[in-house]
């Protein structure tokens, strides 16, 4: 299965607690394969299936109280 890496800046978060509530939140998503997200670099590093883009990983992390970009 080939997968697709996302890099994203997101902003929003103040702590390491926001950062793991993130990756919890895209981790729960089937379609995320692996979410490395940081607070203090304001980045996030999200493999997916081919299924889902980058914008539909951007919308996951906006209903998650956050933002993101390319």
């Amino acid at each position: 299965m080939s997968s697709v890496i996302h890099q994203l800046h997101i902003t929003g978060m103040t702590c390491g607690g926001c950062s793991s509530r993130l990756k919890g939140v895209l981790e729960n998503n089937p379609e995320v394969l692996a979410a490395d997200v940081s607070h203090s670099t304001d980045s996030g590093t999200i493999r997916t299936t081919q299924n889902i883009s980058a914008q539909e990983v951007m919308t996951l992390i906006e209903n998650a109280g956050f933002s993101a970009s390319q």
